[in-house]
């Protein structure tokens, strides 16, 4: 006998942001949570305060299962404000320490093994919460939400990305080279497409967005054309 009273419960909502950096994504998942009123997940950030730790702690980077340990125990939450997101670890605003080139590099290298992004996943899916989660990264509808509602890939020219990255930090008062900028992006995206678990991919599902030539303004305007086709407001 089926008691009627009974209700499915549904997952909440999702919608997956992935791509290379510096294409945006990152931005735009933001706008797109905050015009939603929904959660935000920015996954990159999560590897990112793991670097800031194996370089705090100068830790063995090519300690995997440490790496791994360290990962599962990682206290990270997300904080909304009208100056963008700010990003705690422990208790402690490390928004800024996360964003330097050095600790994105660390990052990248501790995301190629695959005991380090198993330890993550549990942690990336306790984001997903009512009223719904915009998640931003590289494997988000491939691996991590696959049955996500929308599914986006954002695309753009490595010159291109490097040269928003190079504009981004002279802006927070941070020195880098356009140079070395552009060599790093190249390398980081070749670790990401070659690596063996979770490869840097667009999923079958996902909707291809190249944001080369376009404004922050224009992606966001065409990401949220899909959002409504989707029903997802």
């Amino acid at each position: 006998m089926i008691d009627v009273g009974l209700k499915i419960q549904s997952s909440p909502a999702v919608i997956t942001i992935d791509g290379p950096s510096g294409t945006g994504k990152g931005t735009i998942a933001r706008a797109i949570s905050n015009w939603l009123g929904w959660h935000f997940l920015d996954s990159g950030a999560l590897y990112r305060v793991l670097g800031l730790v194996v370089r705090r702690d100068r830790l063995d980077i090519s300690d995997e299962d440490q790496m791994a340990s360290i990962a599962s125990n990682l206290d990270v939450s997300f904080v909304g404000m009208e100056e963008g997101t700010k990003v705690y670890h422990d208790g402690l605003d490390c928004t800024l320490a996360i964003r330097t080139e050095e600790c994105g590099i660390v990052a990248s290298r501790i995301a190629v093994f695959p005991a380090v992004r198993k330890a993550l996943l549990s942690k990336q899916h306790d984001f997903r919460l009512s009223p719904g989660l915009v998640a931003d990264g590289r494997d988000m509808g491939t691996v991590v939400f696959p049955d996500a509602d929308l599914q986006i890939f954002m695309t753009a020219s490595a010159e291109e990305r490097a040269r928003r990255r190079h504009n981004q930090l002279k802006g927070k008062e941070i020195c880098a080279s356009l140079a070395d900028l552009s060599r790093d992006i190249k390398e980081r995206d070749e670790r990401d497409v070659t690596r063996e678990q979770s490869p840097l991919k667009p999923s079958q599902a996902a909707v291809i967005l190249d944001t080369t030539a376009m404004s922050i303004e224009e992606v966001t305007d065409k990401v949220k054309i899909l959002v409504r086709k989707r029903g997802l407001t």
